[in-house]
């Protein structure tokens, strides 16, 4: 089907990228937060620095600088204990604005104590994970013609096709969290103990990245 753009296999890509995305992550929960939290609008800011940071690393991995990152071992520590400590950061952060005893109103809804910049915190998530990098090479490359002369419009094609499913699954992600919300109101403990249960996510994320060789 699109074998004559330089990309094969097509069929087992969509099938291999579904289980992909759907499989949790820091970014989807983040996406899930901040729908949940802060609103529709605000998990669509957060699912856009998502979006962008992929866009990035698959630019990034077309140009050859996850060769890089893969031959150089201190670089790849070093963004790997600058992700991990970002994730801890967030996951602290989350735990101690919901656990704060003046961090929820009456109706047991988080309270922001300044406006979060989610799009940017979103992207950062994206941007220091040295294994999304490695991972775009790795999977990518198992679905491109490299005889193909324009490589780069199979890449272009493969990263559409990605973008377009993130976006799907995140937007179910920003709809299921706003209808949270509404279970949330009604009881400060379960919104108190969801987003603890959030914190640790991250946290546990944080280990699991700090962990990686």
């Amino acid at each position: 089907m699109l074998e004559a753009f330089g990309v094969i296999n097509i069929w087992t890509y969509l099938v291999g990228l579904l289980m992909i995305i759907i499989a949790p992550g820091p970014n989807s929960i983040y996406v899930l937060k901040s729908g949940s939290s802060l609103g529709v609008k605000t998990g669509y800011k957060a699912a856009m620095g998502v979006l962008v940071g992929d866009a990035i690393l698959i630019l990034l991995s077309y140009l050859g600088v996850a060769s890089l990152i893969q031959t150089s071992p201190v670089l790849f520590t070093i963004i790997r204990y600058l992700g991990a400590a970002y994730l801890l950061y967030l996951g602290l952060k989350i735990i101690h604005q919901y656990w704060s005893k003046h961090a929820m109103d009456e109706s047991g809804v988080a309270r922001p104590q300044k406006v979060e910049n989610v799009f940017a915190k979103a992207l950062t998530l994206s941007l220091t994970n040295p294994k999304a990098i490695l991972f775009y090479v790795s999977f990518f490359i198992q679905f491109i013609d490299y005889t193909y002369e324009h490589t780069w419009i199979s890449y272009l094609i493969l990263a559409t096709i990605l973008e377009i499913f993130s976006i799907i699954y995140l937007s179910a992600l920003i709809f299921v969290g706003t209808s949270l919300t509404q279970l949330f109101k009604n009881n400060q403990m379960l919104a108190k103990l969801g987003n603890g249960l959030l914190g640790l996510l991250f946290m546990g994320f944080a280990a699991r990245l700090a962990s990686l060789t």
